[in-house]
Formats: C-alpha cells, structure tokens, sequence
C-alpha cells in the first residue's frame, strides 16, 4: 500500500514539477515508533503484541490519524496511512499534519478487559509522542468511542486532564456531536457535489456499497433520506440486494444485531465481492484497502465511485476506471469528513466549549463542498483527474507550510 500512495504522489509532483530533494522531504516519515505489548490474559496466559505509530508530517499542525487494531496491521501499513493523513488533512484545510498506528491484534478473540489491558499498555508505551498539541489519534478499523476513552483515561493519568489527546470520544467524555456519523456525511456532501456536476440528483441515483461499518451505514441512510436508492450491500459474510431498493434504517438494525448484512430478510443473498460490479450508478467502496484492482475494475458498471475507504482502489485500477470514464472521487477527499470533525472536537477540547449539532454538520458542509470545489478547480486547470488533483492541492498545500518553516531556503513556485 505504501508503494500505491507514492505512486499518486509522484504522479502529483511531476504535475507541480517539484524537485526531487522537496520530494524526498515531503515522503520520508518524521518519526517511526513500535513498542512491545505484553498482557495477561483472562485466564492468566501471557498475551504478545506489537503496537505502531508513524508520524508522517506536522509542517501544517500536529500529527493526527486513526489507531487500527486489526491482525495484519505493520509498520508498513503504518506508513502509508500516515501518509496519506497528510495529504487528507491539508486538501479539507484542517490545521493538521499526517499519522497512523495501532496494533496487531484481533478484538473479536479478545474479551473487554483483555482489549481494555492491550490499549492501557500500548498507551504506556507511546505517551511521550501523543498529546493534545503533538499527535491525537482517533478511531480507525476495529477502534471506536470507547477505546478512545481509554485511550484519553490512561493518558490524563501522567499529564492531567487531556480530552483533546484523542478525537472521536464518547460525547459524555468530551466528544462531539455528529462525529460518529462524519465520514459517511462527508460522503453524502462529496457525491452530491459529483451529482451536481454531471446534472443529476441524489433522488434519481442508485447506489452500491461495499462495507456496512460506521462509514457505509451512515452513508447508506444518509443517502437513502435524501432520496437515494441503495440496492446492494456487501461485508466480509456476504451481500444483499433490492433492485427497488433497500430498506436501509431496517438494515441498520439487522446488522448491527447480526453482526452482517448477509441473511437480511426482504432481500436477495448475493456474494459480498460481487457488490463492486453491481448495476448501480454509484459505487461506494467503504471497507479495506485494495478492494478495486486491475481484475475486476473492467467490471465495474459504476459511472462514479466514491472512496469511504482509505486506498480502495490499486493503480491499476485506477488507469482502467479513468480510461472507462468513471468519475472517481478519491479517498483523501471523501472520507475526510471523520479527520474534519475530530478537528472541530479537538477545537471544541481546546476551548472547553461545546458546539452543538447544528452548528457541527453545518461546518461540515461548508469544508467538504469547499474541498470537493477546490480540487475540482485543479482538475479543470491542469486538465487532470480528481485524485492527482487532490494530490496537487495537499503537495502545494504541505510543501509552501514545509518551506516556509526553513528561512534558508528559497521560495518556490507551485
């Protein structure tokens, strides 16, 4: 995954004609970190981990990134979702910089306290590099409200009272208001905006989706209530689909006592891979990484994708979309919705004053509609696709905070 995030990068520098040292800069990771963690089991057995955090750039703001506990996670993996949170934070133009971590574990083998006593001590181990004005995680894949809680606990413990540690929090301790739902309402704003462009409307499309997680499902309903159509739904278990399209609040409900969408009564089973070449008008991959390759892309009867997840789509597959006219509306734009929102939670942490919803999903809007604009205007300038036009803005963005901080070095032109 790493490679594939420099591939768009360099593709992005060779627009803007950056020159190799500014690259170099720009891609190397500020600071890598990995700590052992060693726990005791319910029953007493020692359990064995290892917990990660890239710091990739913090020219702009503070580092700032999501904690993934998941079997497979790496340094690697580390690295290139680190890299991309800069360029994520720097196209929605929040005061951040780029991070990523978390550890390689598995929650559903494990029980609360067990997964209370891994968090506790991979906190431990990382709580001189953390802070509310030096890195803030937030929830990533099999992370949520509660282990940020643990997260912000553990840490007030050796530096006093710091909510603004860690976004995503539950709203009793000191999150915000709409956060849980951000990422799908950034995709909701950003299709719209997509819509808009090609002369239609969120009330006569129709929608796949590939993972039905805290990022699909809000997507889904999100969608739905504004007239949207969504007839496939596939996870890890399985698929469904409804060409009149699903009841999507009754999904919801099922899912979240099922633990999938496969078995959904009312609804056809499907395999779970064949939602990304479902007749639909819109794909929304919101699952892992590399869901779109060169294999099934040719496939796709989508005529617009738009990434809830982060780095769905490979290279290639990428090359075969773009030469199919498939408009691709790429990640570090629209699932920036959940950095945007923890950065009005830190906002609201640092001034010890709560916004209401409101005023959360108006603020919301306003960064995502500006975001997509922006980077469209790019596209339209330099005669590019979205994602390279997003790379370009966050380069341009990231290179002149870099530069700027280094008065021996000479202005350049982006």
């Amino acid at each position: 995954m790493l490679e594939e995030s420099h591939f768009y990068f360099t593709k992005a520098a060779d627009v803007l004609d950056l020159p190799p040292r500014i690259r170099e800069i720009l891609l190397a990771p500020h600071r890598v970190v990995k700590v052992e963690i060693v726990t005791e089991s319910d029953d007493g057995s020692l359990l064995h981990h290892f917990g990660y955090r890239v710091q990739h750039n913090d020219s702009r703001g503070p580092y700032k990134g999501g904690l993934r506990y998941h079997p497979q996670m790496d340094e690697d993996h580390a690295a290139a979702l680190a890299n991309l949170m800069t360029w994520k934070t720097a196209v929605v133009n929040v005061p951040f910089g780029g991070a990523k971590g978390g550890i390689n574990c598995d929650p559903r083998k494990l029980s609360r306290s067990e997964l209370y006593g891994i968090t506790r001590t991979f906190v431990e181990g990382i709580k001189e590099i953390i802070g509310p004005n030096l890195d803030i995680p937030a929830p990533d894949v099999n992370t949520n409200d509660q282990v940020m809680g643990w997260i912000m606990h553990e840490y007030s413990k050796y530096y006093g009272f710091s909510p603004g540690v860690v976004t995503g929090k539950p709203l009793h301790l000191f999150g915000s208001p709409g956060r849980s739902e951000a990422t799908g309402r950034g995709v909701l704003y950003v299709l719209d905006e997509a819509l808009r462009e090609t002369g239609r409307s969120m009330a006569n499309i129709t929608v796949a989706l590939q993972g039905f997680g805290n990022v699909g499902s809000h997507a889904a309903r999100l969608i739905a209530e504004q007239g949207g159509k969504v007839v496939a739904v596939g996870d890890h278990l399985g698929g469904i689909a409804r060409s009149r399209g699903l009841d999507v609040p009754r999904l919801i409900e099922w899912a979240g006592e099922h633990h999938t969408v496969k078995g959904f009564p009312d609804a056809d089973p499907i395999d779970g891979a064949d939602v990304l070449t479902w007749e639909a008008d819109v794909l929304i991959p919101a699952a892992l990484e590399g869901a779109l390759t060169r294999e099934n892309a040719g496939d796709v009867r989508a005529k617009i994708v738009v990434e809830g997840a982060n780095g769905p789509t490979t290279p290639e597959a990428d090359e075969i979309l773009r030469k199919r006219d498939v408009l691709i509306v790429p990640d570090i734009l629209a699932n920036a919705g959940g950095v945007s929102v923890s950065y009005y939670e830190w906002v609201q942490n640092v001034q010890q004053f709560r916004w209401d919803l409101e005023r959360v999903n108006a603020e919301l809007e306003k960064t995502m509609r500006l975001a997509y604009r922006a980077v469209g205007d790019i596209a339209k300038e330099r005669n590019v696709d979205l994602r390279t036009a997003a790379f370009v803005l966050a380069i341009r963005r990231v290179a002149q905070a870099a530069l700027a901080r280094r008065p021996t070095v000479r202005d350049i032109e982006f």
